[in-house]
């Protein structure tokens, strides 16, 4: 478990922009990932009859989309206990394999951090 009071402010900005998608959009999960220049890119789950995207997958593909080379972080706020092996590969992709995946519950509460 990640003590969310103990996150760094650009961390809990992007888990704070993850929930804040994830409500907005009535989705069952909210994501945001901060590229290597600081600019933050937030999704939510796209369910389609001929597409069908995780928050994270959805939140890496707009930055792909809006030029960014790299990723420092990603965060996800969904009420599923684990990180989906095709999000970490997507984060992996773009940020590498140490890229910090912040995986929060539908309250904000930080639950565990992954490596991409």
């Amino acid at each position: 478990m990640t003590d969310s009071n103990a996150l760094d402010p650009e961390d809990r900005k992007i888990v704070t922009l993850a929930r804040s998608a994830r409500a907005r959009n009535g989705v069952p999960e909210g994501a945001a990932v901060r590229d290597s220049t600081g600019r933050t890119y937030v999704a939510g789950t796209v369910e389609l009859a001929s597409l069908k995207l995780s928050a994270l997958r959805t939140a890496v593909a707009m930055a792909v989309a809006s030029g960014a080379e790299s990723l420092e972080a990603a965060a996800v706020v969904s009420g599923a206990e684990g990180v989906s092996a095709q999000d970490l590969a997507a984060v992996r992709d773009l940020g590498g394999p140490g890229t910090p995946v912040l995986l929060a519950g539908p309250d904000g509460e930080v639950r565990r951090t992954v490596p991409a």
